[in-house]
């Protein structure tokens, strides 16, 4: 494997934060799995358009999930987790995108060879060792997300290597797999999914844990998608990739942040991630101090003070406003809603007071580690979750006092207020006890919700090897030698190789960056190769020009190949035309079938300029007599763009403002 061109970037030992965290003391190391939407006309696994998506629905089918047994008789963690919920399930569907197999009424079909040549591609760019045979497999998912309660996954190929700051970043696998439903709504018990997007291809690429700094994992994320879109064959923009950033500290365990929608994201999701597991196993310690070290040691004592609470002055307790939120939000019992009358229950764990209040992430304590497991676990996600002595409102101290008192609370007890219905309050106690447990073994193995500032919310538990198993019902793909050779032939120049070969032609790093993670590269590489334009030139063209014009609103996608090298050789032909670009581009984005040369003649600029410098010294006088004082330098660049104008792309830029220096000059 070539080595990566650029020099190892220095790793910094202590965050720039607010909170800072050095990063080597602590052990942090994470690792990826980067999700990639394959450019396919059909679904994975049926032969429904990818990539239409809608919003509207032509019907609905109401799902209920439940585990079932793994191969060794075992049920996965997270499978009885997600059956605790309690869920009713909703699926939206629209009949352009969506057929039976989806909802588990049809046996798959067979899988998607064209996605199955992407993700064997993936796997040569990054050196991979490919499978000889295909295996689909199920991966239990009882989050909702797949109306069938499984995702079907193949692994392609293993052990790769991908150069990286100077040094190796392992590929552990590339795997082939269906994509899962879009969420719409999650309240309470109920959570609707819209089922467009389900079912199409999608390459993951797992990453060995060596990553060692926030900014390595934003790092790595931007070049593992740079080498899945170097080939093409990939989807982009909003949704068509996300990533999984697993993180672990010393002393810890792995925490996957799911769903990462953006790489900018990273940073600050890994510290804060890093940030909670110190403090975790800082809470862990002192919960061992007070003899709080095993399950048994942590006791859970429950009361109901839904009467005392109705004669507080809390609002969120009381019934009336219980029943507002209800009717607000149109909840429905039994639906969104849990079993049972309005309940107000307090919650005793013996031995913890101070614990409620121990910080976690920057800005959480671990009260937000409990609202995370209650709104998830028990579907009480009215505002604030949950209510605790150790952050009680200051004007209601008295009422604090009497649910203590009711409770039989001691100084040396923390104390939590759940509410809602009757049931879903005791499955919150249950968990708030079960959190404790975890915490008392320091961080316990979570999947966990991203947000943009930085936090993560609990989202289930880390599911294991136990919800994977064989599927019976797709038979294997032999991977041949002539498949791959065949492909192989076909692959495109690997983008670090492409890249190194930029900087040395003096391209910015962000420019080649950009034209390969959005497919200009090869653009630009054709250019060069059938125009003999000059690399740094065209690479800065299309990686900036033609971008902001792109983001300013000309679709400049629809210009093909013939239209750009035309361009090109006019600029080598006629250097002023250059100075022009912008105009003659935006033409051939309204006009793409038009050849450049009937463009230029339109747009009159395949006619001389004659005689123009004998209107420059007239052109700077009036230009002097408009601005508004007499700055030389403001007068100057005035005055050039008076004279520009209506020279520009007929005469050389540089020739027309040595005129206007000298007449300006003479001006003076």
């Amino acid at each position: 494997m070539t080595p990566s061109a650029s020099a190892p970037a220095a790793r910094p030992r202590v965050s720039s934060f607010p909170e800072p965290l050095d990063y080597a003391a602590v052990g942090l190391i994470s690792g990826l799995e980067v999700h990639q939407q394959l450019l396919t006309e059909q679904k994975l696994f049926c032969r429904c358009p990818a990539g239409r998506f809608t919003k509207t629905h032509d019907g609905t089918v109401l799902r209920h999930m439940r585990p079932t047994l793994s191969e060794l008789g075992v049920y996965d963690g997270t499978a009885l987790m997600e059956f605790r919920t309690r869920k009713h399930i909703i699926y939206l569907l629209n009949r352009e995108n969506t057929c039976t197999y989806e909802m588990d009424d049809t046996p798959p079909f067979p899988v998607n060879q064209t996605a199955v040549d992407t993700a064997i591609e993936q796997c040569l760019m990054l050196g991979c060792d490919i499978v000889d045979e295909v295996h689909i497999a199920r991966k239990q998912y009882l989050d909702g997300s797949i109306p069938t309660g499984f995702q079907r996954t193949a692994i392609v190929g293993v052990n790769g290597v991908l150069p990286f700051r100077g040094r190796s970043l392992s590929i552990v696998q590339v795997s082939v797999e269906e994509d899962s439903c879009r969420e719409v709504t999650d309240r309470g018990h109920l959570i609707v999914w819209r089922t467009d997007r389900l079912g199409m291809p999608l390459i993951e690429t797992v990453t060995g844990p060596d990553l060692r700094t926030p900014d390595e994992v934003e790092e790595a994320i931007l070049l593992v998608g740079r080498v899945c879109r170097s080939t093409g064959h990939v989807r982009v923009g909003m949704g068509a990739s996300r990533q999984d950033v697993n993180v672990s500290v010393r002393g810890g365990r792995r925490v996957e942040i799911k769903g990462v929608p953006k790489a900018g994201w990273a940073p600050a999701l890994v510290h804060g991630e890093g940030w909670r597991q110190v403090n975790l196993l800082r809470l862990r310690d002192e919960l061992h101090r007070r003899g709080l070290a095993t399950p048994e040691s942590i006791r859970v004592e429950t009361t109901d003070v839904t009467e005392i609470a109705q004669r507080g002055n809390v609002p969120v307790l009381r019934r009336e406003e219980w029943e507002r939120w209800v009717q607000d939000g149109k909840r429905r019992r039994t639906w969104e809603l849990g079993e049972g009358p309005l309940t107000v229950l307090a919650v005793r764990v013996r031995g913890a007071a101070g614990t409620l209040a121990w910080p976690t992430q920057p800005q959480r304590t671990f009260a937000d580690e409990l609202k995370g497991r209650v709104r998830v676990i028990a579907g009480l996600d009215q505002q604030p979750i949950l209510l605790h002595g150790e952050a009680w409102p200051g004007d209601a101290m008295p009422l604090l006092a009497e649910i203590r008192a009711a409770a039989h609370c001691d100084d040396a007890d923390a104390l939590v207020v759940v509410w809602g219905p009757e049931r879903d309050c005791r499955t919150a106690a249950d968990d708030i006890r079960m959190r404790y447990v975890a915490a008392t073994d320091g961080v316990p193995n979570e999947t966990r919700q991203p947000f943009e500032d930085g936090s993560t919310d609990f989202e289930r538990i880390l599911p294991g090897a136990d919800r994977m198993y064989p599927d019976t019902d797709s038979p294997p793909t032999r991977v041949t030698r002539e498949r791959v050779e065949r492909l192989t032939a076909s692959l495109p120049e690997r983008p670090w190789l492409r890249e190194a070969r930029y900087a040395a032609a003096g391209v910015a790093t962000s420019t080649a960056h950009y034209l390969v993670r959005r497919g200009g590269a090869a653009l630009v590489d054709r250019i060069v190769e059938e125009c003999g334009a000059d690399v740094k030139f065209t690479a800065f063209f299309f990686g900036e020009r033609v971008k902001g014009l792109r983001r300013s609103g000309v679709k400049t996608g629809a210009i093909p190949f013939e239209r750009w090298a035309e361009l090109f050789r006019a600029f080598e032909t006629r250097p002023p035309l250059r100075d022009a670009w912008a105009v003659i581009v935006s033409r051939m984005a309204v006009t793409p079938t038009e050849p450049v040369a009937d463009i230029v003649a339109a747009l009159g600029l395949d006619t001389p300029a004659v005689a123009w410098r004998e209107h420059v010294a007239a052109r700077v006088q009036s230009a002097a007599g408009e601005t508004y004082d007499a700055d030389p330098g403001r007068v100057l660049r005035y005055a050039s763009g008076r004279v520009t104008d209506p020279l520009r792309g007929r005469v050389p830029a540089v020739e027309v403002v040595e005129a206007v220096r000298a007449a300006a000059g003479a001006v003076r």
